[in-house]
């Protein structure tokens, strides 16, 4: 009798580009909220360029919020938001708008960290030769900070990886629907490994791309 007599080598594909489906579209939409939210977080924060305390607290306040609610809860709390945003809470479609809401504002943090590690003197350096602060925002803070950046963009790429797998409890669809209904629900240890070890490749290849980016823009 075959270990994996119970694998059904369709469904694993077609999970698995369910799983790429949503951590490519959750991950566009993350980087680009993410990048702002993060952005706006080192901007107004004390002795920044746009400085102001009031905003920095509101916003850093909505991002702690929203980063201590654990995915599962969150899900199942905006179904109401998801399914007036893409018509339905379920599916594929249905678990992208949750990833973005859990993961843009991790992100947030990432890029408010990398930022913080762009040297001082460079930035006053940019305003001394009259640099506007759009400049020294994208042409110096951005690009002194890209091997951060890089490196906080790996480290949500891996973390949607997992909440794509948690989205299965509400049907979310992708490997981790599958690990949960065929898998645990049916008794079916050989399709939990497979649809794990799917994952794991999946995490791993992230992990060395990014790696790989973080090594080449490395400054010497």
């Amino acid at each position: 009798m075959s270990f994996f007599e119970n694998v059904n080598w369709a469904d694993i594909w077609k999970a698995s580009k369910e799983t790429l489906t949503m951590l490519g579209a959750s991950l566009f939409f993350t980087l680009i909220i993410g990048l702002i939210i993060g952005l706006v977080l080192f901007l107004t924060s004390s002795g920044q360029l746009l400085q102001n305390k009031w905003l920095y607290r509101l916003i850093s306040m909505v991002v702690n919020v929203l980063r201590s609610v654990p995915f599962v809860i969150l899900m199942i709390t905006i179904m109401p938001l998801t399914k007036m945003m893409v018509g339905t809470s379920i599916g594929v479609k249905g678990a992208i708008p949750p990833l973005v809401v859990a993961a843009a504002p991790f992100f947030a943090r990432l890029v408010e960290a990398a930022l913080r590690e762009v040297d001082r003197g460079i930035i006053e350096a940019a305003q001394a030769m009259g640099f506007s602060k759009g400049m020294i925002v994208w042409q110096v803070m951005v690009r002194e900070s890209r091997t951060g950046l890089i490196a906080a963009v790996t480290i949500t790429a891996v973390t949607l990886v997992s909440y794509t797998a948690m989205s299965g409890i509400i049907g979310g669809g992708g490997l981790g629907d599958l690990a949960i209904r065929f898998g645990y629900q049916r008794y079916r240890p050989d399709v939990m490994l497979v649809t794990v070890a799917f994952l794991v490749i999946l995490v791993q290849a992230l992990q060395m791309a990014g790696d790989a980016l973080v090594r080449r823009f490395s400054r010497k």
